[in-house]
């Protein structure tokens, strides 16, 4: 309700807030995924999004052939997949699980083969929904060091995240949503410790 931002090229944005304030609804809206009920969004970049675990795979398909649907619908060519897939396969790194129908896998691999056909896809903008949080260390860092080298190249990130160490981390800016509402934007710095202040101070008052 009454939200609104603006992301420039390059820019690294990071949305915050408790769970139910609105920010995995409005990165479906800015992906096309919902249509806003009033208001308009604008986005003028190749975007890939990570949000949802599974969200386009079909369980019932192999690794493999979900690779080919998810890369086809991130708009990559025949020929672009093939010539990419074991680039795709080596950054997923889950052996001949590959093979297996999807349905089969752990959450943590749904995320390495979903993130490994993102990367390969090579957006301008990359819109993510804790996809960190899930999945072992190393791959973690794995794909923090793919998002440093893609922020280094000069393109655009929009990402959720619980963990203010990672929002300080890759972010320059925060927008902070609170009941669907925005209730700070700005420096990255200023408004997670804001944030983390006001969390502090509730979670006092629970407690008295």
């Amino acid at each position: 309700d009454n939200v609104s931002f603006r992301v420039k090229e390059g820019a690294i944005h990071g949305l915050i807030g408790e769970n139910g304030a609105g920010k995995s609804t409005l990165l479906k809206i800015l992906t096309g995924v919902i249509s806003p009920s009033t208001g308009s969004v604008e986005v003028n970049a190749r975007v890939a999004a990570l949000l949802e675990l599974g969200a386009g795979f079909q369980p019932e398909f192999s690794g493999i052939d979900n690779v080919r649907m998810k890369g086809a619908l991130l708009g990559m060519t025949r020929r672009q997949i093939d010539e990419r897939l074991d680039d795709i396969l080596a950054f997923a790194d889950i052996g001949d699980y590959v093979y297996e129908p999807v349905k089969h896998y752990s959450s943590g691999m749904v995320v390495r083969l979903g993130f490994a056909v993102v990367a390969a896809s090579d957006p301008e903008l990359l819109i993510t929904d804790e996809v960190l949080a899930v999945g072992d260390e190393s791959f973690q860092k794995k794909c923090i060091r793919w998002i440093e080298q893609f922020i280094e190249a000069g393109n655009t990130l929009l990402m959720v995240s619980h963990s203010m160490y990672l929002v300080q981390k890759l972010c320059t800016r925060a927008l902070w949503l609170d009941n669907g509402r925005m209730r700070e934007y700005g420096d990255v710095h200023r408004v997670t410790q804001e944030y983390l202040a006001w969390h502090e101070r509730r979670s006092s008052e629970e407690a008295a």
